[in-house]
């Protein structure tokens, strides 16, 4: 079996497949899915978007999972400064049901619907753990830096009870921008793994111009898009399955060491939250600190 150095090398590239993309308007929600030219049975997952983006400014990590056989619906849905986590949640709800429901592509491209996963970024990850607390459909699900939201995502995560990675920049594991380490304390399960990306920023994971760049926000950091799309391509395919094996349902043993908490992965490293000190100030004068 490959040393899990070697398959993050693998996995910070892209994979073997054929990207397509199409437009989920057609089927009555604004949004793209993107997916590898064939297969049936695939693992799909719901991505959700940071506040104030577009699922434009992720296309090279959407691309990148659809590369690896993992297809990825993004509702372009709650965009606006008072965009609502709940009503993102329940979009993110209803791409799922779309990609499991119909085919995709040209025709021959398939999702098992027992291999459903939630994602997303900021505001879209605390929707993706309300969706997980909320329905039963998702197997697996990652919060990336995700941002702090309504009161009702941290018992959603505790409801959740499936496999989760959640990541998060070193200096950032909670506060006014982040609630990645208050997540991952309400997360249950022998497979959930808070872990921190080097030199990351919250925002690094958005790609190209945006309004909030323009106001100097740090986003669009190539180490850290590489470093995440590694470890979240490693983790879908460990808990939703190698498309390769189409009559497997579990997740493929060789990424196994991705969705282990004990592990860690690359240059990221797993935290213990049972390690971790509470804060001794409040939020506010955190961030007047910064």
């Amino acid at each position: 079996m490959a040393s899990v150095k070697k398959l993050v090398s693998q996995l910070s590239r892209r994979g073997p497949h054929r990207v397509l993309r199409g437009d989920m308007a057609v089927v009555g929600l604004p949004g793209i899915v993107y997916t590898p030219e064939a297969g049936s049975d695939l693992p799909g997952i719901a991505f959700g978007h940071g506040w104030l983006t577009h699922s434009r400014q992720y296309i090279g990590t959407l691309e990148h999972l659809a590369s690896w056989g993992i297809v990825v619906a993004v509702p372009d849905t709650e965009r606006g400064p008072l965009a609502s986590d709940r009503a993102l949640a329940a979009d993110l709800g209803t791409a799922l049901e779309v990609i499991s429901s119909v085919r995709l592509g040209p025709g021959r491209i398939t999702v098992h619907p027992e291999r459903l996963g939630l994602a997303g970024h900021g505001l879209g990850a605390s929707a993706a753990v309300l969706a997980a607390g909320d329905s039963d459909r998702a197997r697996s699900l990652a919060a990336l830096f995700p941002a702090p939201t309504s009161p009702a995502v941290l018992p959603a995560a505790h409801r959740a009870r499936v496999p989760a990675l959640v990541l998060a920049a070193p200096d950032d594991l909670d506060g006014v921008t982040s609630n990645a380490l208050a997540i991952r304390r309400s997360l249950q399960g022998d497979q959930v793994a808070l872990r921190t990306v080097p030199k990351a920023s919250n925002r690094g994971l958005v790609e190209g111009f945006s309004i909030r760049k323009r106001l100097g926000d740090d986003s669009d950091q190539k180490k850290t898009q590489r470093a995440t799309r590694a470890a979240l391509t490693g983790f879908l395919l460990a808990t939703l399955g190698d498309p390769g094996r189409r009559r497997a349902v579990q997740g493929d043993a060789t990424y196994a060491a991705f969705a282990d908490p004990s592990q860690d992965i690359g240059k990221l490293v797993t935290v213990d939250p049972d390690t971790v000190e509470d804060p001794d100030v409040d939020q506010l004068t955190r961030l007047l600190r910064r």
